[in-house]
């Protein structure tokens, strides 16, 4: 196809070419936003779940790990046994709680978790060092929680655990040195979260009740099918909840349905916009061209050279708008990847708008196609002109 020659003759008509480009522009853009919106809560999800290589987490049953504040007994003994299992690497109990610090000024409320440092799946450590397994006198801070008790590495911090609301009054403290500060994955923006070792969690949040988690995670070995593991486990374990990260981005799925039928709507949309804008616009251009076109037929240019050209003036327009639309649609999905993320409750970590090679590739292969079929029409008007009549009517 000869592509200078459909760029030249969009240059004919500049303003008419320009708006179209500019809405096939508008069209692609929405179309790759709704490619990346797809599946991109999901892949986010799923990656983060695997960040740290955690493949299966064990919670309360009936729940997801910390969907809500319910936890389960016996957290040593079962981390222990599953520890001896042939296909687990490794496991960890995690206990999230309410904690309070004493502030300059007044407590400031925090999130804790308690972690095994061995076998930790909620954190990156950003500066200090992490906690080692028997420090109970150490914490962990996240950036916000640092900033809002004004604590730094090396200080001293009066933890407060199981406070009385009406009296303000704790039932335990405990002086922890801050080891470092971390980035916890799962964190909202602006979280306040600390972390301590999980013994020291269990004292802080718990009275009479120790060995207590919120849910534990499990490291599947190397060369073992998690599926048929984490199926073994939920067999083993039949008082717990056992999912792994699959089942866990299924249940977001299904969660967040509505995302993928708007992202499917929205992208037909933007399709159907692109086919009617060429089409249109090549209708029109063959229309006034018909002379030219007959004139060409005249002198031994056959029909398959005229549709050809045709298509490729579609191509070359599509072409053009679709690359100003990647420039546009990155640009839209950053600014609007930033409203979603912002909603309360959703970890920092999470993106809604997730760029992937083969889903933008088979975005791009679409698009073209759909701007080179939108010129069919077209082609076959400028293909069955009658050269006499067309030449006979031009001449007069």
């Amino acid at each position: 196809m000869d592509f200078a020659w459909g760029v030249r003759n969009l240059r004919r008509h500049p303003l008419r070419s320009a708006l179209s480009i500019a809405g096939i522009a508008v069209a692609a853009a929405m179309l790759l936003d709704m490619v990346l919106l797809s599946g991109g809560i999901e892949r986010s999800f799923e990656r983060l779940l695997l960040g740290r290589g955690f493949q299966v987490r064990m919670s309360p049953k009936g729940t997801l790990p910390f969907d809500t504040e319910a936890s389960f007994p016996g957290v040593a003994a079962t981390v222990a046994a599953l520890r001896r299992d042939p296909d687990v690497a490794t496991a960890g109990g995690v206990l999230g709680g309410a904690l309070f610090a004493r502030g300059p000024d007044s407590l400031v409320t925090l999130v804790g978790y308690g972690i095994d440092p061995t076998a930790q799946a909620l954190y990156q450590l950003v500066s200090g060092r992490d906690l080692a397994p028997a420090d109970t006198s150490g914490i962990l801070l996240s950036a916000p929680a640092a900033q809002a008790v004004r604590a730094a590495v090396g200080d001293t911090l009066r933890v407060l655990g199981r406070l009385d609301p009406q009296i303000a009054t704790a039932a335990i403290e405990r002086r922890l040195v801050v080891r470092g500060t971390v980035r916890w994955l799962y964190d909202y923006r602006g979280q306040r979260s600390v972390g301590v070792v999980l013994p020291v969690m269990q004292r802080l949040t718990y009275q009479a009740e120790g060995d207590r988690a919120s849910a534990i995670v499990v490291k599947i070995r190397d060369g073992v099918s998690v599926p048929a593991a984490a199926e073994r486990l939920r067999a083993r374990f039949p008082g717990l909840e056992v999912n792994s990260v699959a089942q866990l981005v299924d249940q977001v799925r299904h969660r967040l349905v509505y995302f993928r039928q708007l992202a499917y709507i929205l992208g037909s949309i933007s399709l159907l916009v692109t086919v009617l804008l060429v089409g249109t616009l090549l209708t029109i251009t063959v229309n006034e061209r018909l002379g030219e076109i007959a004139t060409l037929r005249a002198i031994g240019v056959s029909r398959t050279r005229v549709v050809q050209q045709v298509l490729a003036e579609g191509l070359a327009l599509t072409l053009i708008g679709g690359g100003l639309g990647v420039v546009l649609g990155i640009g839209t999905a950053h600014y609007l990847d930033g409203i979603l993320t912002s909603f309360p409750g959703l970890p920092a970590a999470i993106s809604f708008f997730v760029p992937e090679r083969t889903s933008l590739t088979r975005a791009g292969i679409v698009l073209l196609l759909t701007g080179a079929l939108a010129g069919l029409y077209p082609a076959w008007l400028a293909a069955r002109a009658p050269i006499a009549a067309t030449l006979r009517a031009e001449a007069t």
